[in-house]
């Protein structure tokens, strides 16, 4: 039975909108190291920025002296991203699911960022221990070669 290698990578950053090209960047970097392509790095890099931007926007309220932390894992099966705060949190399931099509018809902005999320990565939770630290956990499984 073959052994599978773990590879895990962190980058922490100020919690500013600044720095979500460096974010951007870093992911892409780990994915490309992991196997993931050039649609998939885009789809990635999309779904970081959105995780991110939350962050900055709804948990730290535009502090930039708060830290936004991310984790790339990946094996020989999956990359899991991991987006770390400390900031308020938030009940995700009353977040409501809405319609991607009205949204574009009512050219709604806003509000997209858990459902894009969920469209672009394999699996998307949280993990929230309130007061303490909330944690994103979105996971992509690695194209067979």
């Amino acid at each position: 039975m073959p052994t599978t290698i773990e590879s895990k990578f962190a980058l922490s950053v100020p919690s500013s909108t600044k720095n979500l090209a460096l974010v951007r960047d870093f992911v892409n970097k780990v994915a490309a190291q992991a196997g993931f392509g050039e649609t998939e790095l885009i789809k990635l890099e999309l779904a970081i920025d959105e995780a991110c931007t939350n962050v900055i926007k709804h948990a730290y309220g535009y502090d930039t002296t708060r830290e936004v932390t991310i984790r790339a894992i990946f094996d020989d099966e999956e990359l899991r991203l991991q987006v770390i705060d400390n900031g308020l949190g938030f009940d995700p399931d009353a977040v409501r699911e809405e319609d991607l099509k009205q949204l574009i018809v009512d050219r709604r902005s806003g509000g997209l960022g858990m459902q894009l999320m969920k469209l672009l990565m394999d699996d998307v939770h949280y993990e929230i221990s309130p007061g303490q630290k909330n944690e994103l956990v979105m996971i992509k499984k690695i194209p067979k070669k």
